[in-house]
């Protein structure tokens, strides 16, 4: 792979106890290469969106990032930045839509504001600049202009999602995180993010890191897939060898604990 977007090295991060500490990373190395779409897949507990939150630095106390971890995203390292160039860094180069779209839209703010918010933190925009480029990036999500006027609880779950994800492209990242946004919707809303999501990667080249518990879901979209068990990146695989021929005997368990529409039902064995 060659100048990947985003390098993870030797990762380790822990969660700072009274009594004892928790390993929430266990030294995970993994890259995403310019344009690719990499799942990262595992249960709930496992260490992915502690990995999410650390590309961006968002994490705090008791979190802990150890000595002789590397996020390097543009030739810098991440875990190097101050906090100038962190504000810099976030939107710009990596931006994350969170599992709750509610959570990360102000719900007294109109959809408009939202945009201007963003933009004239990063740049120097005015209101109406601001305005021009918001209409864009809906129409590229596919929601009509005529919604920048409206409040977040006037949009659905799927718009509302769609309104992040378009805020989050604002500034043209060279990644997006994107860490189980479609839990909360139902298949074919969740279907119609994700076909929207590959259609602009494609036109606007970006890349994608999806967090998500299914990875039946994941296997259809992904490009690459690795594949998390306590903290650890038990496997990373290309999405159809990690489908047809997974290596790992909890990736095994995770495709035999999926239901089957057809034949016999096969209870997986439980672990030790």
């Amino acid at each position: 792979m060659t100048d990947p977007v985003l390098s993870v090295r030797n990762l380790n991060i822990d969660y700072i106890g009274a009594d004892k500490n928790f390993s929430a990373v266990k030294d995970v190395s993994f890259d995403i290469a310019s344009g690719e779409f990499f799942g990262l897949a595992g249960e709930s507990g496992c260490g992915k969106s502690t990995i999410a939150f650390a590309i961006s630095r968002l994490h705090r106390p008791p979190a802990l990032i150890r000595k002789g971890s590397e996020i390097i995203v543009g030739g810098r390292d991440v875990l190097q930045l101050n906090d100038k160039e962190l504000k810099s860094f976030r939107w710009r180069e990596v931006a994350m839509v969170f599992q709750s779209a509610m959570n990360s839209l102000n719900p007294v703010l109109t959809i408009a504001d939202q945009f201007y918010d963003v933009l004239k933190t990063h740049t120097k925009v005015t209101r109406a600049e601001a305005r021009e480029r918001a209409a864009e990036l809906l129409k590229l999500v596919d929601i009509s202009p005529d919604r920048l006027d409206a409040y977040p609880h006037q949009c659905s779950g799927g718009m509302r999602q769609r309104i992040v994800i378009a805020i989050c492209l604002s500034l043209n990242p060279k990644l997006l995180i994107m860490d189980e946004p479609t839990t909360a919707l139902d298949v074919v809303v969740q279907r119609e993010i994700l076909q929207r999501i590959d259609v602009l990667r494609t036109r606007l080249g970006f890349s994608v890191l999806f967090i998500t518990h299914d990875l039946g879901l994941m296997v259809q979209v992904s490009d690459r897939i690795g594949i998390m068990l306590n903290g650890e990146m038990v496997e990373c695989n290309d999405s159809q060898t990690i489908y047809n021929s997974p290596q790992h005997d909890y990736t095994k368990k995770l495709w035999a604990s999926m239901p089957k529409l057809h034949g016999e039902q096969i209870r997986p064995e439980a672990s030790a």
